[in-house]
Parts: structure tokens; sequence; C-alpha cells
């Protein structure tokens, strides 16, 4: 007997949809629901599930997004909540749209001008040299929280190289978190790569790591160049770790591990045709999406 296929409720739609774009590599989130909306054909839904999952993804991946002149991360530290974040450096804060990728609703946004204030101007003075002479497309914020009496700072780091059409995508992000405490400090650092390369294959790359160094924290200007030195101490070391990881992944292990698992047809798929087949290519409604 013939089995009737069963369209998928809107519920069932709904957490597929949450499910793949929880995945999405970063750089490439506008493709992904440009697709959706491909497959679904209701972009409505799409919309309406994409705007909280977008929101999660560009604040975990340090989003850079241009602001009166100069580039700010989107992160959790700098969100005032209500998709609304602030500028540490032009001390404004701003309404951003996750979906459309734009921001609206500037407004000045009053800091007291403190010792801790003062920390982390220099802490970022330092940190910005640091990464316009090492990431070619990096990026830094240095944001400052209070926890009670304490005043907590987060130094973040990303540089990324988004190539759909090389095709690869890739990601690199750093977060480095210490107290304003007397005389010492215990500075805690985690890094992530992610890589995404999707020519005649689809590979993914994730390799996070976790640090924490005891530095002296006596002098402004002191404590600045000790926290890059050991921020690019660490740079150094994960990177070495990651070619030598790299190098250890020789052809011979490739055979013995894939070879047996994969099938080797020594042809292509060919998506085009596959869309056509299966009557995927149809248009869809005009709908601002990420770049």
């Amino acid at each position: 007997s013939m089995c009737t296929r069963q369209e998928p409720s809107e519920q069932e739609k709904a957490s597929l949809m949450c499910s793949l774009l929880r995945q999405t590599p970063p750089g490439e989130f506008g493709y992904v629901v440009y697709d959706l909306c491909v497959l679904i054909q209701d972009d409505k839904l799409v919309r309406q599930e994409a705007a909280c999952i977008a929101a999660c993804h560009n604040k975990n991946n340090f989003i850079p997004i241009q602001i009166n002149g100069h580039t700010v991360l989107l992160t959790h530290y700098n969100n005032l909540g209500g998709n609304r974040f602030f500028d540490p450096e032009s001390k404004f804060s701003f309404e951003f749209d996750h979906l459309r990728g734009v921001t609206r609703k500037p407004q000045v946004h009053g800091v007291m001008l403190d010792e801790g204030e003062l920390w982390r101007i220099a802490l970022h003075k330092g940190l910005k040299a640091y990464v316009s002479c090492h990431f070619p497309a990096g990026n830094c914020c240095v944001f400052k929280k209070s926890l009670g009496k304490r005043q907590m700072f987060v130094a973040c780091i990303e540089a990324h190289q988004y190539q759909p059409s090389n095709p690869w995508n890739c990601l690199w992000k750093s977060d480095w978190t210490f107290a304003l405490t007397p005389f010492t400090t215990e500075v805690t650092g985690i890094f992530l790569l992610q890589i995404h390369y999707f020519k005649d294959a689809n590979l993914h790359v994730s390799v996070s790591k976790s640090v924490s160094e005891t530095l002296n924290m006596i002098d402004r200007s002191q404590f600045a160049a000790d926290f890059v030195k050991f921020v690019e101490a660490e740079d150094t070391k994960f990177h070495i770790a990651i070619l030598e990881n790299i190098q250890a992944l020789s052809e011979d292990i490739w055979e013995k591990n894939l070879r047996r698992k994969l099938p080797v047809t020594r042809t292509f798929m060919n998506w085009n045709e596959l869309l056509n087949d299966q009557h995927l290519n149809t248009s869809v409604s005009n709908t601002q999406m990420l770049p």
C-alpha cells in the first residue's frame, strides 16, 4: 500500500528550524535563513523563529558592527536587554535589529570617569594596539561590569574571515575576565576557533581552550602592558598547537580513519540538478535578512 506523506505541523517546523539555526557556523546565518524560507515557504514563521536565535548567534560570536565611526562588538557583556547594547568608547547605547543587521535609536549612555573607567581605558588602548598589529581583520572591546562592590573587566577579541565564494569561513575569538582587586588579580581567558570548509566536502572544525594567570595589579599602565604580553603569549601557544595538530592529521591518518567509513565514488553531487528535480528553486518574497 502507498504511504501518505504527512505535512509537518507548524510546531515541528519551528523546532527543526531552531535546531538548524543554532548549528549555523559564524558568517552564514543569513544564508541559512534564506534557505529555510525557500524550503518552508513561510517567511513569517521563519523570521519569527530566526529573530531570537539571531540575537544569541550574534552575541555568542562577538559580531562587529559600525557605530559612530568605529567598531563595537555585540556580546552578552554589553547587552542592556531589549536588543539594546552599550558602546563603552563612544558612551552611546543603541538598538540592533539582528535580522536586518541595522542599528537605530542611539542615545547617550552616561559613564562616570571613576578609577575603574580609567583602568578600562588603559586596557582598551593597549589591547587595541596589539590586535591591530597581529590580526589583519581583528576587533576588540573592553567592558566594565559591577559585581556587588567589585568591578569586573571583560576584554573581548574577535577576528574572522568570511569568504563563502572560496569557499570557507572562520572565526577566532577570545574573552579575558578579571576583577579590579588590590595588588594581584587572576586573569581567565577562553579561546574559540571555528572553521567551516565546504568545497567538495562539509568540514567543521571547532577548537576551544581556557587559560589563567595571576598578574600584578598596582599601576594601570604596567598592568595593561603585562596583560597584553600575557594575551600575546597565550595566543601564540594556541596558534602553534593548532598548527601542530593540523600537521598530525597526515594523509595516512585521513585514509585509515575516513576511507573505511566514507564511500569513494570520485563523483560530485550536482546540487543544481537536485534542486530542479525536487522543485525547490522557488522564488522567495522580498525579505531583508543579514548579508
